[in-house]
Order: structure tokens, then C-alpha cells, then sequence
């Protein structure tokens, strides 16, 4: 099945980024319908996300950004609607099957142990084996290899403060500790990476450190999404942003068309934005 892609406002894409939406959505959703009882969740929701952009996420407190991001990673199963990925329709019953395609989330409440080194938070669950007997039969873990592919995705997102893979995660600062979930979603996501508020705890400095990690998984190809309350945060990294609205999408606007403040309106309701032909 061949998922016809959303109108584009290409003339609203900086011109070095208009390439990006040549090829086919790396993740489309279409007609998205969740329901709690009477409560709508999500009312015909419509999403295309590609590779190498970052798609902000924004919305008032019930608006469904949430719901919206849990059916995309198989924490809902929406009642009705579509989910492709490349263009083929997938069936995501639960996170483990959004993982196998390539989808990583990086929730707001850190899925990190603290008593742990940062090489195994990286490697949590997915721990790998020593090569030969070692592993097959004694079943000893590859700890030495771990740590030297974890500072290498660490060094991949251009983290400067992160060196020693073997520190306990309880040691590091806020920042830090966002950065090490980041790296493991970075490394085991190849083709989109999902960030729930991944900076709402932090001060100025870190944010800016979370900021500079949301470009550069970007730039290393990978499509992320972005879901935050900080419109500055949002103008700054996202290429296009998704506005949801009372369970629906109110539009999708760039940081070059709107304005912040033009952002917040359609967000609230008080300007509807006309769709893009």
C-alpha cells in the first residue's frame, strides 16, 4: 500500500532543507482514533515525520500530544487508523514491536538505574555476549566491548562531558544523565527517535547541551521527534512543528512561516491556520 504523503508548504522549508522531503515518510500516520470511554483521545490525527528533521510536538495540557506519541510507539493501540512506516502499514500491539522497526523513546521520567555505569544503562536489556565459548556456553558478558561502542554512540552525538563509560550513573548531573538516555536511544534507534520534554528538568546550560544533541541526531540522519512545552526550545531545534489541538492536529507550521506567538494562538484556538494546498 503506497501512503500518499500530507500537503508540504515547501515554500515555508528553508531551501538547504527542501531535499529532506523528496523521498517518502520515514513515519506516516493517518486517521489516528483513541478513545477512553466517551473520552476522545485522538480525533482522525494525520502525521508524516522524514528522515533527517526534527517534527516538534506541541500542544496545551490534553491535547493529545501524548496519546498521539504512545499509538506511533505501541504503549496504545488506537481504535481506528493507520500507522506506515516507509510506506508499508505496521501493526504496533505493544513498544517491543515499535522497537524492532527502528523506533526508540526517550520518556520525561528517565528509564536510566542510577547504581549502574553508564555502559550498562546503554546496553539495559540488550546486554551482549563475549564472542566463542565465553558467551554461548559460560554466557559472560561482553563488558569490555560495551563500553567502547557506548563512548563511541556517546562521541557520535558530540557529548564532550561524558568520558569515562564506566562512571555510576548517580554521579552524573541532570544533563548528563538525559545525554545517557539520549546515547541509548540514538544506538539502538536507526530510524527514529522519540523525546518526551527532554529538557523540562533542566537549567539553561544542560538544555542548550539537550538541544545541541536533538541537532545532531538529526544531522546523523535519524527522524526525531520532539514533544515539549518550551516554545523557545521548540523554535530553535524543530524543522517543522505539529500542533495538536483538543485530540486533533490544528496544522503544521515551520519556524520560518509562524512566529512564536502565531504558534501559541493556533495552539490555543484563538487563530485557525487554513490548510496547506
Amino acid at each position: 500500500m503506497t501512503v500518499t504523503k500530507l500537503p508540504l508548504a515547501l515554500d515555508a522549508i528553508p531551501a538547504g532543507k527542501q531535499h529532506i522531503y523528496d523521498a517518502e515518510p520515514i513515519l506516516s500516520a493517518r486517521d489516528l482514533v483513541i478513545t477512553f470511554g466517551r473520552v476522545v483521545g485522538l480525533d482522525g490525527v494525520n502525521l508524516d515525520l522524514y528522515r533527517g528533521e526534527v517534527l516538534a510536538v506541541i500542544g496545551d495540557n490534553g491535547a493529545g500530544k501524548s496519546t498521539l506519541i504512545k499509538c506511533l510507539t505501541g504503549a496504545y493501540v488506537p481504535n481506528s487508523g493507520t500507522i506506515s512506516m516507509e510506506g508499508k502499514e505496521v501493526s504496533f500491539r505493544r513498544p517491543q514491536d515499535s522497537r524492532e522497526h527502528g523506533i526508540e523513546t526517550v520518556y520525561q521520567q528517565l528509564a536510566v538505574i542510577p547504581a549502574l555505569d553508564i555502559a550498562s544503562n546503554l546496553y539495559l536489556a540488550r546486554e551482549e555476549r563475549r564472542p566463542g565459548v565465553l558467551g554461548s556456553v559460560f554466557r559472560m558478558l561482553d563488558k569490555g566491548g560495551m563500553k567502547k561502542r557506548a563512548g563511541e554512540s556517546v562521541q557520535n552525538l558530540g557529548i564532550q562531558t561524558i568520558q569515562n563509560m564506566g562512571q555510576a550513573v548517580e554521579t552524573l548531573s541532570g544533563g548528563q544523565r538525559q545525554a545517557v538516555a539520549v546515547a541509548r536511544a540514538a544506538a539502538f534507534g536507526s530510524k527514529v527517535v522519540v523525546l518526551d520534554e527532554p529538557t523540562a528538568a533542566l537549567g539553561v546550560k544542560e538544555s542548550g547541551m539537550v538541544l545541541d544533541m536533538v541537532k545532531q541526531l538529526r544531522d546523523n540522519g535519524l527522524a526525531v521527534i520532539l514533544i515539549s512545552h518550551n516554545m523557545p526550545h521548540v523554535w530553535e531545534a524543530a524543522d517543522r512543528i505539529h500542533i495538536q489541538r483538543l485530540g486533533g492536529c490544528a496544522g503544521v507550521i515551520t519556524p520560518q512561516s509562524h512566529d512564536m506567538g502565531e504558534g501559541v494562538a493556533i495552539m490555543t484556538g484563538a487563530t485557525r491556520l487554513e490548510p496547506a494546498s
